[in-house]
């Protein structure tokens, strides 16, 4: 540690020599604290093989989470099923539950076979999660998972494999979910309560077994439940090798209707939700108090400010002037002594009043923050403060003070924001233009690089353009985002950290850098050729993951500087309602709304 606090007090911090000091600090650290590169996994190199065995064509491979072990657990996606519009039948095939590489073949096998098949693709589409366990493959005697999952995701030593399972098919809302067996034979297992659609299935030539699903198992939880809080599924249990032919032919009849499962009908309706009505549902939930000036509760109040703006409803002002009136009137201490980066950031719902009214008092109050920048002489640190070395504080110590420059007019505040933006980058930016989330672990987390896009946004849309400020702020969004587009997952979002698909699909993240490129498409400084397609797939992401009342999916927890990238992997995943989560879902609601208007 001696080393690197020596290599930031004496290498100089010209702007030619950024690049020198961020590279001997990432160096340093890790030398110190050693390599994060992923090894390889015997469990998943056994999984690539067999996959490469079967002729699967048209299909997108990515992972639903993973293991123990840090094994990625594939799936193979048709791409109808990333289709939001498509009216396909779509079933989901699943292997390896009971850690028999057989299961794992049926699996494949059954997806291939329906590919052979072009008259099948007229109404249905196949996925498949081929081995759901890859790390028990070949164990004897494993035990079953159970269902719902209890307990925190992704977190469970014992069943995040099973939390990671049940809220991806949640999410990806098949209508028929078939768990594939080795030694099930010809058996096929029911819910004790099928669905309408299974009852249609039963009576055309299937062989069914005297046994009912146990409760806790896969495919009566499905039946019974809302995997992710979307809707149920309907599912079943089967070793067949005919499982795919028996079910098509059952169901591909005149006579049949295929009504999409519960699941699917429910991601339909929050998809078909436009921006503004998305906005408004989530402003009855969040956005109403501002009890510490901190940053979560600031973006909701922003937020809704935002909404009464695009309805003409002057309400959400009055509440905002409301909630900050006991900090303007001195009542309450915005900036106590115990403060932090968050206090900063919250500052912001102060610029903004300011804008909105005009009344000078909040400009105050948000320089108040702005100039913890600056010593007692006025002359400028060399970072803002409460930084703790987090990729964060991009965020939390730029934006304010960009806002607070376009409020008073004063070029030392836009020079100490390109300051700060400047001192972040040495300690967090890699080389391929991802951030670290701090130096102690190369780890580039989904919000550690959620914050830094969307604060140049914010900082961009207040710093003057002819200032030499935007236009290095500028690159480096352009080149952040660049970065960024490469690992945007199938389905639109980004992951818990952004470079492993392997880790859970991160609610925040995704909103955080939808913003900022929707400001950038707003403000001409990207082109929309290029990056509309990419909000289009995000959009629809942070849409599927809102439900009713403020409901949300996969909002990461509260996260300091972690050790390694498991701990990331293991930070809890919120489902429910999450006022980080709903602040910047009604953010980014907002921006794709003005967006349209405009």
């Amino acid at each position: 540690m001696q080393t690197v606090q020596f290599l930031l007090a004496y290498l100089p911090r010209s702007t030619m020599n950024l690049h020198l000091l961020r590279t001997a600090t990432a160096i340093a650290f890790c030398v110190l604290l050693g390599s994060t590169v992923r090894g390889e996994s015997p469990a998943a190199n056994t999984l690539d093989e067999t996959i490469s065995q079967y002729p699967l064509s048209g299909v997108v491979r990515s992972a639903i989470g993973v293991t123990r072990g840090d094994t990625p657990i594939p799936c193979l996606l048709s791409a109808e099923s990333l289709d939001a519009n498509s009216k396909k039948f779509h079933i989901l095939l699943i292997g390896g539950l009971d850690g028999d590489l057989a299961s794992v073949r049926l699996a494949l096998q059954s997806m291939a076979s329906f590919q052979k098949d072009p008259t099948l693709s007229r109404r249905f589409t196949v996925s498949c999660v081929p081995c759901a366990r890859p790390d028990d493959l070949g164990r004897e005697g494993i035990d079953a998972l159970s269902f719902p999952p209890s307990g925190n995701a992704y977190n469970q030593p014992d069943n995040d494999v099973a939390h990671y399972l049940w809220r991806w098919i949640g999410m990806h809302a098949p209508d028929l979910v078939i768990d594939l067996r080795g030694d099930e034979g010809d058996e096929w297992v029911y819910p004790n309560q099928p669905a309408k659609l299974l009852e249609t299935i039963r009576p055309h030539g299937l062989k069914i077994s005297d046994r009912m699903a146990k409760p806790d198992s896969l495919v009566s939880a499905l039946s019974r439940h809302k995997p992710a809080g979307t809707g149920s599924i309907p599912a079943l249990q089967t070793g067949s090798r005919q499982a795919i032919d028996l079910i098509t032919a059952s169901l591909d009849r005149p006579s049949v209707s295929l009504p999409h499962s519960h699941a699917q009908n429910e991601i339909k309706r929050r998809l078909a939700r436009s921006p503004l009505e998305i906005a408004q549902e989530l402003s009855m939930v969040y956005g109403h108090q501002l009890d510490s000036v901190q940053y979560i509760p600031a973006l909701a109040v922003i937020g809704r400010m935002r909404v009464g703006e695009l309805t003409d409803d002057p309400q959400p002002l009055r509440d905002a002037i409301k909630l900050g009136e006991p900090y303007r009137s001195e009542r309450k201490e915005s900036l106590p002594a115990r403060s932090s980066g968050s206090t900063l950031s919250g500052h912001l719902v102060f610029s903004q009043l300011a804008r909105r009214t005009g009344d000078k008092r909040w400009t105050r109050l948000a320089k108040k923050a702005a100039d913890d920048g600056f010593d007692a002489d006025g002359q400028p640190k060399v970072s803002m403060p409460f930084h703790n070395e987090m990729s964060d504080a991009v965020f939390m110590g730029c934006a304010i003070l960009a806002e607070v420059g376009a409020l008073t007019a004063d070029a030392k505040y836009f020079d100490q924001c390109l300051r700060h933006l400047q001192f972040m980058q040495t300690l967090c930016l890699r080389d391929d233009g991802l951030y670290r989330h701090s130096p102690l672990n190369e780890a580039a987390w989904g919000r550690g690089n959620g914050f830094p896009a969307l604060g140049m946004a914010l900082s961009l849309s207040a710093i003057p353009e002819d200032t030499q400020a935007h236009r290095v702020f500028l690159d480096s969004y352009r080149d952040h985002l660049q970065a960024l587009k490469q690992h945007q997952d199938p389905t639109g979002a980004w992951h818990q950290v952004i470079d492993r698909e392997e880790s859970y699909r991160e609610f925040t993240s995704t909103c955080m850098i939808t913003f900022a490129i929707v400001r950038g498409l707003r403000r001409g400084w990207l082109d929309p050729q290029e990056w509309a397609p990419v909000v289009e797939k995000s959009w629809s992401a942070i849409k599927s993951r809102i439900g009713s009342g403020g409901q949300l999916v996969d909002v990461c927890t509260g996260t300091g500087k972690q050790k390694t990238v498991r701990d990331y992997y293991d930070r809890t995943a919120i489902l429910g309602r999450d006022d980080r989560g709903g602040a910047m879902a009604l953010l980014v609601a907002t921006e794709i709304a003005f967006w349209e208007k405009n």
